[in-house]
C-alpha cells in the first residue's frame, strides 16, 4: 500500500454539518436534494447519516486558507438549504431529535448499515477531521504515534456535544460516548513504521474486519491515498473562527510532534501512555473537557488538562510560526480564554430552558461574521 507522500505539510478540512428543518430546528434527512444543487462532489459532500453534510477544503498550504475556502462554500450550502426550507449548524450531536437516522443510499453506507444493523441507525454524529501533509509513511507513523496521548487536548478543545435526546448529559463531548458503541472507533494502535502499519492492515482485511482503509475509524489515522494523518476526535465546530483555531492547532502539533526529538517530545508528553491511562484520558476530556486532570504515566501522577494544553502551544509555536499558523494558534488562546462549544450550549440552556434555542443559538453561530 503505497503513502502518497507531501513534499511540505498540506492541510485540508472535512468539516460535517446538521442539517435542520428551518421551523422546528429538528434534523432534517435533506441530503439528498440538496446534493442536486451540488453534482460535483469535490468540496460538498454527503454522509453517512441523511441529515448530515460535509464540507471539504481545498488541499490548502495554511489554515486560514483552507478555512477561507470552506467559508466561501458553507455560504453557497446556507443559500441552497434556504430554497429547500431548511438551515445548518454545527455541533456534535443534536440537542433534541429522538428520531433515529435514515442511511445515506451509497453502495459503502449501505454495506456498513447491513453490517452493523441497528447501531447503524443511532450513531447520529458531526465531527471535524483535519489532514496535514506528511513527507512519507514513516512520519505519519511517528506523527500518529506521539499524536495520541495528546488527543485529550483535541477532545476538550473542540467539545461541542453536552445533549443528546433531549437531555443534558453532564459531559460536555457526549458524542465520542455514542461512538464508543461501535468498532474501529476509538484509539489507534501504535506502528513502529509504515511496513508495520500495512501488515495491521492487509491481516485486518484478510480477517474481513474491514473492506478499505477508510472503515478504519479510530480517532487519528493516516490516509495514504492523501499522503496524510488525519485527526479525527474532534467535534463539529460551531463557527469558522472556531473551526480555524482547531485547525491551526492539528496543524501546528502534527509537524511539531513529526519532526522533535524523543527528548524533545518527552519534555512535554510522554511518549507513550499504557492503554488504560489513554483510554481514561481520553474519557476524562470527553466528560469534563478543560477542567479533567490528565494522567500523565502508569504510576497514576496527574496533571490539569489545560495545563497541558498550554504546554502543547508552546511546545509547537516555533513550528506555528514557520509554517504560517502564529495567527491560528492566538486563535486556539482565545478559545481557551473564552466560552467553548459545550458551555454555550449549557448557558443557552440555562437561560431559556429549552434545547430548541440551543439549536436557534447555534444556527446563529454559524451565520456569525468570520
Amino acid at each position: 500500500m503505497e503513502f502518497s507522500c507531501c513534499t511540505h505539510p498540506t492541510v485540508g478540512v472535512e468539516w460535517e454539518l446538521q442539517l435542520l428543518d428551518s421551523y422546528t430546528l429538528d434534523l432534517r434527512p435533506g441530503i439528498i436534494p440538496l446534493m442536486e444543487f451540488f453534482p460535483v462532489r469535490d468540496f460538498v459532500k454527503p454522509e453517512f447519516v441523511q441529515s448530515c453534510v460535509e464540507l471539504n477544503s481545498c488541499i490548502a498550504e495554511t489554515s486560514d486558507s483552507a478555512v477561507r475556502h470552506v467559508g466561501g462554500t458553507l455560504t453557497k450550502l446556507l443559500r441552497r438549504c434556504e430554497e429547500l426550507e431548511m438551515s445548518a449548524c454545527g455541533a456534535g450531536t443534536h440537542p433534541f431529535c429522538r428520531r433515529l437516522a435514515l442511511i445515506t443510499p451509497m453502495p459503502r453506507f449501505v454495506r456498513i448499515e447491513k453490517a452493523a444493523g441497528f447501531l447503524a441507525h443511532t450513531q447520529i454524529t458531526f465531527s471535524t477531521h483535519v489532514h496535514v501533509g506528511m513527507r512519507s509513511g514513516d512520519e505519519a507513523m511517528r506523527a500518529m504515534a506521539r499524536l495520541t496521548p495528546a488527543l485529550p487536548a483535541f477532545i476538550a478543545l473542540s467539545a461541542n456535544s453536552p445533549f443528546w435526546r433531549g437531555h443534558e448529559t453532564e459531559h460536555v463531548a457526549y458524542r465520542h460516548r455514542i461512538l464508543a458503541a461501535a468498532p474501529n472507533y476509538g484509539l489507534p494502535e501504535t506502528f513502529r513504521d509504515w511496513a508495520d502499519f500495512e501488515r495491521f492492515y492487509y491481516a485486518a482485511l484478510k480477517s474481513d474486519m474491514i473492506r478499505h482503509f477508510k472503515d478504519i475509524h479510530w480517532d487519528i489515522r493516516p490516509h495514504p491515498d492523501f499522503g496524510t494523518i488525519e485527526i479525527r476526535t474532534m467535534d463539529a465546530a460551531s463557527d469558522l473562527r472556531s473551526l480555524h483555531a482547531l485547525v491551526a492547532f492539528a496543524r501546528s502539533l502534527a509537524v511539531a510532534m513529526a519532526r522533535a526529538s524523543d527528548d524533545d517530545v518527552r519534555s512535554v508528553l510522554p511518549l507513550k501512555l499504557p492503554t488504560w491511562v489513554s483510554l481514561e484520558n481520553c474519557y476524562r476530556a470527553s466528560h469534563r473537557g478543560l477542567d479533567a486532570e490528565f494522567i500523565a504515566d502508569d504510576q497514576g501522577n496527574h496533571r490539569s488538562l489545560r495545563a497541558l494544553i498550554d504546554d502543547l502551544l508552546e511546545f509547537c509555536a516555533p513550528v506555528a510560526a514557520e509554517i504560517g499558523e502564529a495567527h491560528g494558534l492566538d486563535l486556539v488562546r482565545e478559545l481557551l480564554d473564552g466560552q467553548l462549544g459545550y458551555a454555550r450550549q449549557v448557558q443557552t440552556f440555562i437561560e431559556t430552558d429549552s434545547t430548541r434555542e440551543v439549536v436557534a443559538q447555534l444556527r446563529q453561530q454559524l451565520l456569525s461574521a468570520y
